[in-house]
């Protein structure tokens, strides 16, 4: 049983490789903000607003902070361990062989599916700038058949998804139903992802700036279009103004959307080998790029429902361009100008992802854990070139048959989950001798701290909203009623937390960032539980088929005993 949990040592020295060492700190901070920005301004944020209405700003707030806290605990583990690998080469350094696995089982799932996601979202973009300037994609051929079957089947009000299924041709008894757009730029990225990181950092980096342009453009022009009256619309249920029209448990259904938005930075820490000095490159990018986006977010989402009532974003792709339509703001050429720009813009989204996956395959499969084939490099672009095109496939075969919704979910249970352990992880490291131009985490006794700060939060919530509490035992609701469980569940754990850090003296920014995780984890469904424990019961079977029996730290050991 032991052997399950044996942890791997890292060098902190740079480790040797046949990947090229090319990014500087302002690399390292576009390729975050091309992961960041994208994501959630240019597609999910539709999703996002439409559930928790205009108090999904609160939510917002809570991902930044969380997230922040954990890019500190990131920041850390790349000071100390400059190798490819992320979270879970971290987790191999803290928890052991077993978690490792996990991690890096969850991250593939993280950026496999959420290229699926990022890529369907290009594809309505792309679609719809084509349509302004004169050039109709039919329907059948810009969406998944399991997206266009559900809106029929659901009655929805997406007048694209039901044409689709309505039009799309047979042959036998099957509708032809496939997003073209989407599988070609899964094709063109993955081209761009293998021939090389330099060309990446180049391309990225241009399609960044305009990225930043437009959206401050965006929020520039929106200003002007501000209804106030938005911000606080009428409960339909209640008939009472509000700021959250949908409740506190409306709000927390928007997690997966809003902390998809947040899910690039971690991808930072993948380039570790391809960073010039990783000890402080990294954490400097990684931090900057984290409170850029998260101030441009909360500005974002305020114009945006300041504009839109929030009701009028139910299965929106393009919510930018969806603001300045006939029926909203009526901007033509901002349409135009933010459909074209988003096209662009999702593709750097698409281009961090897509480089992202390869990595974590890579470093598994240099521990043993995977396959040899994932650690090949390739001799002329100094990519891992085979891993890249398994890449493409993993992503582009599900297009064919998922839908954003399911996606969006699941990808982010196994971000969060994976930020959890990454921040527990950075609690069990040994204290270190401070190194002059490496990133250090500062150590804040969090003895009193913390148990103050979370016991005085509950109280400060108790006293904000305390109709939760009095129903807090009430599960009967199937929605409200999960939340409840989940937020039981999240108490009792920081009471836990609470003792240990004032018996052992835990740090206290990587037990913020801990909560802050296992609060967001408060916000999945039981169906989100299910896919994730499913794909994680999966990875285990392979880990113990394969994994288990080939990893190189085994073999070390037994080399060792013998």
């Amino acid at each position: 049983m032991n052997q399950l949990f044996r942890r791997k040592r890292y060098s902190d020295q740079e480790a040797p490789s046949g990947l090229l060492r090319v990014l500087g700190v302002w690399d390292i901070v576009f390729f975050g903000i091309a992961a960041i920005i994208g994501a959630g301004s240019f597609s999910s944020l539709g999703e996002a607003v439409f559930r928790g209405g205009p108090g999904v700003i609160i939510l917002y707030i809570i991902c930044g902070f969380a997230c922040g806290f954990t890019a500190l605990c990131y920041a850390e583990f790349a000071s100390r361990i400059p190798t490819a690998g992320s979270a879970y080469t971290y987790a191999y350094a803290s928890f052991g062989e077993l978690i490792a696995w996990v991690i890096g089982w969850a991250l593939i799932m993280e950026y496999s599916f959420g290229n699926i996601y990022v890529a369907f979202s290009w594809s309505d973009y792309f679609t719809s700038f084509m349509g302004r300037i004169g050039v109709h994609i039919p329907d059948y051929l810009t969406c998944s058949y399991t997206e266009a079957k559900k809106a029929f089947m659901g009655a929805s009000e997406n007048k694209e998804l039901i044409n689709a299924w309505k039009t799309a041709p047979l042959i036998g008894n099957l509708k032809i139903i496939l997003d073209v757009p989407a599988l070609v730029i899964n094709g063109l990225i993955t081209w761009l992802c293998y021939v090389g990181v330099k060309e990446s950092k180049n391309f990225n980096n241009i399609f960044v700036l305009l990225k930043l342009f437009i959206i401050l453009l965006v929020i520039a022009v929106g200003i002007a279009y501000i209804n106030t009256d938005n911000w606080f619309p009428v409960s339909t249920e209640t008939g009472v103004a509000s700021f959250m029209p949908n409740g506190f448990a409306g709000v927390m259904s928007a997690v997966s959307g809003v902390f998809f938005a947040y899910i690039g930075f971690d991808a930072l820490s993948v380039l570790s080998e391809e960073t010039k000095n990783p000890q402080k490159n990294l954490p400097r990018g990684m931090i900057i790029s984290l409170v850029l986006c998260t101030v441009i977010y909360i500005v974002l989402t305020l114009v945006l429902t300041g504009m839109v009532d929030y009701r009028k974003f139910d299965g929106v792709g393009d919510p930018l361009a969806f603001i300045f339509e006939k029926s909203n703001a009526n901007i033509a050429w901002m349409e135009f100008v933010v459909s074209l720009a988003a096209v662009i813009a999702i593709t750097t989204v698409l281009l961090v992802f897509q480089m992202g996956q390869p990595r974590i395959w890579y470093a598994m499969s240099r521990d043993g854990l995977m396959p040899k084939k994932f650690m090949e490099i390739h001799p002329k672009h100094k990519t891992p070139g085979f891993a890249t095109i398994i890449t493409g496939i993993v992503v582009g075969v599900p297009i064919l048959f998922t839908d954003k919704s399911f996606i969006l979910d699941f990808t982010s249970i196994g971000t969060i989950f994976a930020f959890v352990l990454v921040c527990g992880g950075v609690l069990l490291l040994p204290s270190k001798e401070k190194l002059k131009g490496r990133f250090h985490l500062p150590y804040i006794n969090g003895k009193i701290i913390f148990p103050v700060i979370f016991l005085g939060g509950l109280a400060f919530f108790y006293t904000w909203q305390p109709e939760f509490f009095n129903h807090l035992k009430d599960w009967h609701d199937p929605v409200e009623g999960e939340f409840r469980i989940s937020i039981i569940v999240f108490i009792l754990i920081n009471l836990v937390l609470c003792v240990l850090a004032f018996l052992k003296n835990l740090s206290l920014i990587p037990l913020i960032g801990l909560s802050s995780c296992l609060y967001l984890l408060t916000g999945m469904s039981h169906n989100n539980w299910f896919w994730f424990l499913l794909w994680f019961a999966i990875g285990l079977i392979i880990y113990f088929s394969y994994g288990y029996k080939n990893s190189k730290l085994n073999s070390e050991l037994n080399g060792d005993l013998n």
